[in-house]
């Protein structure tokens, strides 16, 4: 009978530690690190684009927007952490793309990003199908000035022109955030507008 109980007891903290493990955003705080984040699901583009963030994340300031994308052509969103160096980005290109050619679209972009940086350090590449849409993807190491980045880019079609979308990290946390920035890529959803159906 004891033995039973004392199984049960393993049981559950197995299955605690199992979830612990299996990390998922969409339910309930998740550890990261040294701290547990709250995941929400936020509108952007007029509602149209839906994707999971951290609750906590904010618009990046004007002032650090321009310290760390010094380009004019900075991304349209910028949240982050409150010291800046984890973001989520999103930004609309207006350059048309279609579902078949996501993949040669994520194909040319890394091309262009070793070319600009041949020092960066790629990982693993692929398209995803998230919601019905393919979401092409690669993620890499950069070298900042002081420090290293980990960084993944992804893309996908939106009302017929290319979303991009990037999460970064400081190098040395990347491991920590790895599984849940692409748990939040697997979450981008797009709102078809419906006009005759409110359900």
């Amino acid at each position: 009978m004891d033995q039973r109980v004392d199984e049960k007891i393993l049981d559950f903290i197995n299955e605690v530690e199992k979830r612990e493990a299996k990390k998922d955003i969409c339910n309930g705080p998740v550890k990261i690190g040294e701290r547990y984040y709250e995941f929400e699901e936020s509108e952007f583009f007029d509602e149209k684009l839906k994707i999971y963030i951290p609750k906590d994340f904010t618009d990046m300031s004007l002032e650090a927007r321009k310290l760390k994308y010094p380009s004019e052509s900075r991304p349209e969103i910028i949240k982050c952490n409150e010291k800046g160096n984890i973001c989520i980005t999103l930004n609309i290109i207006d350059s048309p793309l279609n579902e078949e050619n996501v993949g040669k679209l994520k194909d040319g972009m890394k091309v262009i990003i070793k070319k600009t940086n041949p020092a960066n350090v790629f990982y693993e590449d692929g398209v995803l199908e998230v919601d019905s849409k393919n979401i092409g993807f690669f993620d890499f190491k950069s070298y900042a000035i002081d420090d290293s980045l980990y960084n993944i880019m992804f893309f996908l079609e939106f009302e017929g022109k290319t979303l991009m979308g990037t999460f970064s990290c400081l190098y040395s946390e990347c491991q920590q955030w790895r599984e849940c920035a692409f748990q939040v890529i697997k979450t981008i959803r797009i709102m078809k507008e419906d006009k005759g159906d409110e359900n």
